[in-house]
């Protein structure tokens, strides 16, 4: 029964105190009728019907509490772990759940479209849930669509699913603001888009007007975002990739800047090197941009990539260092080589590409026992082909491709396609693998 002693049949009806006209929306009357919970969760249109006539009001305001307790924040940087009373409306659980009838009659009784009681208004909750028709029936009734919610996060923000498309058309076509940014992150509805690999989402945005170079709180613009994009496991990190590569293309078709950085001096290449994803490496230094840029910790983009996660083993590391390296990047300290060749060793490529831009291959003897017996076995061609250079001359060819290379140091991505050489001999000179060095 309703708080106040209404009965469950009756709900409230509009006061018909003058103070009514004065003050369009008082008070949400507090309501635990159960009855009318179970109508408004499963959507029952007939039975609201009943418990919701003419001069009768929506505006009801109706608790519960959580069955666990959560940690809270009240202000920023003060956390408890309480029973958080979940506050919510009739309107949220309408909007929430995709009852467009439902939402219609509520709003026909009273019931107001930007209450946000538990820190959400309905239009967040329709947004979230990618409940188009609901969007709209908000809209329409005068829902504000840039209100951030209690996390700072506008409905915008909220979009998020394959199908909120229509939902985001929606809500620019009744003014929501398409670089409105978050409270604390200060982040775009396009930097969401960019770091869930959201193409189509990112390409709306973009065409209403979106700012390619918006800056977040941590000085992140969205393609910073796109190239820190995750695979969650090896069985998606091929589709992950392809969604990246997409993503950052878009981004810098859109004048996205291929080398901004953030507040720690990270670039885009610093990330997508870091997260194996090798296209996007080629596409980002096909813009002209340095391959030894460093950030604060004095990073490159060849340290980001060999110092990556186990993850990037499934999306070839090698093609990653194979680019930075013909495009310029500083080598390797060949002290560092064991620790590489360690971390590495599952990955023989990523090892010969490495090996095939010095002259000499420079590891100690010993070297041999940081391999486990398993890669050893398993990569036997590759690994006896290298344990038998150790200190010893390379052949002629390999030595003229050392040669060459370093003739033309800087000027190496630009020079080597433009040589009338044949196109194996090209490949040969541009690091192909051959799984063996001589």
């Amino acid at each position: 029964m309703p708080r106040g002693g209404h009965h469950r049949g009756h709900l409230p009806s509009a006061p018909s105190h003058p103070a009514w006209e004065t003050s369009p929306w008082p008070s949400p009357l507090p309501c635990q009728d159960m009855a009318l919970q179970n109508a408004l969760y499963t959507g029952d249109l007939a039975r609201l019907q009943d418990l919701f006539p003419p001069h009768s009001t929506a505006d009801l305001l109706l608790e519960s509490r959580a069955v666990e307790p959560r940690w809270i924040s009240h202000q920023r940087g003060l956390w408890s772990l309480t029973y958080q009373e979940e506050l919510t409306t009739p309107l949220h659980v309408a909007a929430s759940r995709g009852h467009t009838e439902v939402l219609q009659l509520l709003l026909r009784r009273r019931a107001r479209p930007d209450s946000a009681p538990g820190g959400r208004t309905a239009l967040h909750e329709a947004c979230a849930a990618g409940h188009t028709a609901c969007v709209h029936v908000l809209l329409v009734a005068g829902a504000d669509p840039n209100l951030p919610d209690q996390d700072g996060k506008r409905p915008l923000h909220l979009c998020r699913g394959p199908d909120t498309l229509q939902c985001v058309d929606l809500l620019l076509r009744f003014g929501a603001q398409v670089d409105g940014q978050s409270e604390e992150e200060e982040e775009t509805p396009l930097h969401t888009a960019a770091r869930l690999g959201h193409v189509e989402l990112a390409d709306l945005l973009l065409r209403r007007g979106a700012c390619p170079d918006a800056r977040n709180a941590e000085g992140w613009t969205p393609l910073l975002a796109a190239c820190d994009t995750r695979c969650q496991s090896p069985a998606d990190a091929e589709a992950t990739s392809a969604r990246c590569f997409q993503l950052c293309h878009l981004l810098l078709s859109a004048g996205a800047d291929a080398d901004a950085v953030d507040k720690d001096r990270q670039r885009p290449l610093h990330l997508a090197c870091r997260r194996g994803h090798a296209a996007v490496v080629e596409l980002l230094l096909s813009c002209g941009i340095s391959a030894n840029a460093m950030d604060y910790g004095g990073h490159t983009a060849l340290h980001c990539a060999l110092q990556g996660p186990a993850a990037a083993l499934a999306q070839t590391p090698e093609h990653v260092v194979r680019a930075l390296l013909n495009h310029g990047a500083v080598r390797v300290w060949p002290g560092a080589l064991p620790k590489v060749l360690e971390r590495w060793c599952s990955s023989p490529r990523t090892i010969e590409v490495l090996m095939n831009t010095y002259s000499v291959v420079k590891l100690p003897e010993e070297a041999v026992g940081l391999i486990p017996p398993e890669m050893l076995q398993k990569h036997q061609r590759f690994y006896s082909s290298l344990f038998a250079l150790v200190r010893q001359p390379r052949s002629l060819q390999h030595l003229s491709r050392c040669a060459l290379r370093a003739h033309l140091a800087d000027c190496l991505p630009l020079a080597l396609p433009r040589l009338p050489l044949p196109p194996r001999l090209l490949r040969y000179l541009q690091l192909e693998f051959e799984d063996v060095l001589y």
